[in-house]
């Protein structure tokens, strides 16, 4: 078995089953894998940043990686501004990057650079894999990588001679770390904070915007008069009938700065505090009073989600 096969076998293995791909020359191993092997689902993308783009998209929607199969630094580089999106919005996204063969690239061919340097800037996880036999075992690591909460880009880089070399092994999946569970202490504060009844602003983010995170705030709301407001980017929000309908704060400094105007205190779940897109003169950065204190439920590791419910209990 060559390093592609077992990098495709391993992708399968752990849950992956979707490549968005624009490939070139050294990635046709890969490619040729993609045919052999069956359970993968190949879609073809007549530009990198489509490519990247698609899988931000599956991710936020599907709730796990799809891959990337992109053509050296330069293909990679033009793929990098939906990759941007990715780790912004914490999105699962597993890159697969071909590069010159190793022993290729110290005469410095057309397409040469430093695709782990382009990478990190995009990518909470980089690594390289040098040979046929570890192809494998990155790739669970990125996999992992990607799937760790909330969610990250994991760029894998792959010289051609790993990709055709043989040797290659199937990795077993690696679980990603669990959520970090919320101290009671911290639900029983914040139940304080809201129970003087204060104007209160309860700004939900990442998993709180799914249907239990959001049903449970609603039941925060109806219970305690503290207003629902969403984080100006999210990743994904559960809408619809019969749901709560929560807005987000909005991007126009001026309509956010009235939203926030006059609130006391602001509860974080799965948020950070709300910053102004962009710098103007003689504006705040921030669309929240100066006086208003801010208190996290849960940060954007912690378990969101049975914060809100606990709390809603109390």
């Amino acid at each position: 078995m060559n390093g592609a096969e077992s990098l495709v076998r391993t992708l399968l293995a752990c849950g992956v089953d979707t490549c968005f791909a624009n490939p070139g020359t050294s990635e046709m191993h890969f490619v040729a894998a993609l045919d052999a092997v069956p359970g993968m689902r190949c879609v073809l993308g007549l530009a990198e940043g489509v490519v990247t783009g698609c899988a931000d998209g599956y991710a936020r929607m599907a709730r796990k990686p799809a891959a990337t199969l992109l053509h050296c630094g330069p293909g990679f580089a033009n793929g990098i501004a939906n990759l941007h999106n990715a780790k912004r919005g914490r999105s699962p996204v597993v890159n697969i990057v071909g590069d010159h063969a190793t022993y290729h690239q110290r005469y410095e061919p057309p397409l040469a650079s430093d695709v782990e340097a382009l990478a990190r800037p995009v990518s909470q996880w980089v690594r390289t894999a040098a040979e046929a036999r570890s192809v494998g075992a990155r790739a669970a690591e990125a996999v992992q990588a990607a799937r760790t909460p909330p969610g990250q880009v994991a760029t894998l880089v792959l010289p051609a001679d790993a990709s055709w070399g043989e040797g290659g092994e199937v990795a077993a999946p690696l679980a990603p770390p669990a959520r970090r569970a919320i101290e009671w202490e911290v639900v029983s504060s914040v139940a304080q904070v809201l129970g003087r009844r204060e104007n209160t602003i309860l700004l939900l983010g990442d998993e709180s915007l799914g249907e239990r995170g959001l049903n449970a705030a609603y039941r925060i709301a109806q219970a305690t008069g503290v207003r629902l407001v969403a984080a100006p980017q999210v990743r994904r929000m559960a809408r619809g009938r019969g749901r709560p309908a929560v807005n987000r704060v909005p991007y126009n400094l001026e309509p956010a700065l009235e939203l926030f105007r006059g609130v006391d205190n602001i509860v974080l779940a799965g948020a950070k505090p709300p910053v102004q897109f962009f710098a103007y003169p003689g504006k705040p950065s921030v669309v929240y009073p100066p006086e208003a204190r801010l208190h996290t439920l849960a940060t954007l590791v912690d378990d969101q989600v049975t914060a809100l419910e606990a709390l809603a209990d109390e």
